[in-house]
């Protein structure tokens, strides 16, 4: 009944989950763009609002214009705060937002624990897996401390191993960022399930035998059950 890549397994010990789309959620809000100005004077419409943020929260790729410098910086900028926030000027100089007090004013928004949504089942599923006994990890490519945002919603405590990818030196699928989340936890990748939004990103535990199960990146009201229900599918008993 167990199968590595993702089916059903009876003897899961462990779940791994990615943050960003995963636990929860970078979703745009009215006040943050208030007196904010594009480079031609404009404020920004409800629709370039969504605009820049799937741009900021799900980028694929490198964006076009942005080279030099700056293309180094968004390559590697899950590896360094600095090189983050470099990178992500860089893009949004790209959307229409150059004027640097209000590109860093939105780009502020990402490093604070407040901005964060968590998706209708996060809590509920942290909570009764540690109830359950099942150990939790958090693997993130992520340049900023995502604890925080655990830490908000009371939940920090529940997880036995973060993986960082700035404080691991290590980007997904790169196996070492997840082995960082095992070792911890110390239970065999073939009894481990990674859930995650990305099939490449998040689908590279499968290269250390854990099972993975995708989940989708939308807005938390169209998604009230998916981890609990990754978790149920994977053998794993949550009780009442």
């Amino acid at each position: 009944m167990s199968r590595a890549g993702g089916s059903v397994r009876e003897t899961t010990q462990a779940v791994l989950f990615d943050f960003s789309g995963t636990l929860f959620r970078f979703e745009p809000r009215d006040e943050w763009f208030a007196g904010l100005l594009d480079d031609a004077g404009q404020g920004f419409s409800p629709e370039r609002q969504d605009e820049i943020i799937r741009r900021m929260v799900a980028p694929v790729g490198t964006p076009d214009g942005v080279v030099g410098e700056d293309r180094i910086a968004w390559e590697r900028r899950d590896l360094d705060p600095r090189l983050h926030r470099q990178g992500y000027l860089a893009l949004l100089r790209t959307l229409g937002l150059s004027d640097p007090v209000h590109a860093n004013s939105l780009y502020d928004r990402v490093l604070e624990p407040e901005s964060w949504t968590p998706f209708a089942d996060t809590v509920e599923v942290l909570r009764r897996l540690s109830a359950a006994g099942i150990p939790i990890g958090i693997v993130s490519n992520i340049a900023f401390d995502l604890r925080k945002v655990l830490a908000l919603h009371g939940v920090d405590d529940l997880v036995q191993a973060y993986a960082l990818s700035y404080e691991v030196g290590a980007i997904k699928p790169d196996a070492r960022l997840f082995r960082a989340a095992l070792d911890p936890i110390g239970v065999p990748a073939e009894h481990v399930l990674m859930v995650g939004d990305s099939e490449k990103a998040d689908g590279g535990a499968r290269e250390l035998g854990c099972a993975f199960a995708q989940v989708h990146d939308v807005p938390p009201a169209h998604r009230p059950t998916a981890l609990l229900d990754a978790v149920t599918a994977h053998g794993i008993g949550l009780g009442v």
